[in-house]
């Protein structure tokens, strides 16, 4: 039926142009955006798992950033660690020298003197930060070594704690000010043979064949300690390392896997755009169509 009060043609092309009009609007924002999913409203679920994953992300890096300052306070421990370990072994040396008949040991002890010298000098230079842990008043120190969330949704830092005392530290130091105690730790203890410190002993020509036997036994136990230490220090640091490798390789997937979720695809998207264009060409012919059919009714009164 032929109506100049109701276009149903018109009507059916208009419905169809509007339609065309939405699906480019949302293939333009994904082209604009590179997103599929970009606001709730595209898609509740993957907006909202993406949203949170994005966010752990962000904490990863700062996770990694984390470790970056841990390891960077680990390796300047180990590496003062490790020159006071060679300082030491020199100090042996002299010791061994020492009981030598004929030597001079004055001589060696001014040789000895300027070690002892550079082992305070090694501690007081291994800081990061502010933070020294081989000059330290003693306790617990951390470094960042995780981030985790739990199936019930709850996060936490995971940390590893060294505990600072006597036997894994050069010197202890005051815990207000931090100033170097050189009566304290590996170096400044009263050895259990000698009854001296490595830092505060000296040797003269007087100096027995048995108080430089003890002196020697105890220079060995520091060397032992102090090995200890730095191997210690090594494994925490090697997990660092790891755990840094492996906050890189999860950080890498939980992007890949929320581009997965929300991230348009590119050549289908264009695909789409060149498709939707020709249905709107076509609509538009329609329309054009459909609203001459009122002139058409016109001419059948002339």
């Amino acid at each position: 039926m032929a109506s100049i009060l109701t276009n149903s043609s018109a009507m059916s092309a208009l419905s169809t142009l509007r339609s065309i009009a939405s699906n480019m609007e949302s293939t333009q924002s994904a082209i604009s955006t590179g997103m599929k999913v970009s606001k709730a409203s595209d898609n509740a679920a993957y907006w909202s798992i993406s949203t949170t994953m994005k966010s752990d992300n962000m904490a990863l890096s700062a996770v990694t950033d984390a470790l970056g300052v841990g390891a960077a306070k680990v390796d300047t421990a180990y590496a003062g660690m490790d020159s006071a370990i060679e300082v030491v072994k020199q100090i042996k040396k002299k010791l061994v020298a020492a009981q030598e008949q004929g030597v001079d040991k004055t001589k060696i002890q001014g040789e000895i003197d300027q070690l002892q010298e550079q082992l305070q000098s090694v501690a007081e230079s291994a800081s990061f930060n502010g933070q020294n842990w081989l000059a330290n008043a003693g306790g617990n120190v951390s470094v960042v070594t995780g981030f985790v969330r739990a199936a019930d949704n709850t996060v936490s830092v995971k940390t590893t704690s060294i505990t600072l005392g006597a036997t894994n530290t050069l010197f202890t130091a005051d815990a207000a000010t931090g100033a170097i105690d050189t009566t304290g730790g590996i170096l400044g203890s009263t050895g259990a043979a000698s009854n001296q410190s490595i830092f505060g002993f000296s040797i003269s020509n007087s100096t027995s064949a048995t108080d430089l036997s003890n002196l020697l036994t105890d220079v060995e136990t520091s060397l032992s300690n102090m090995t200890t230490a730095a191997a210690t220090l090594g494994s925490i640091s090697s997990r660092i390392d790891l755990q840094t490798g492996f906050a890189d390789k999860l950080s890498d997937a939980i992007e890949k896997g929320v581009g997965r979720l929300v991230d348009a695809n590119m050549n289908e998207e264009s695909t789409r755009l060149k498709a939707l264009q020709t249905q709107q060409q076509l609509a538009i012919q329609a329309l054009s169509i459909a609203n001459n059919d009122s002139q058409n009714i016109l001419s059948l009164f002339r």
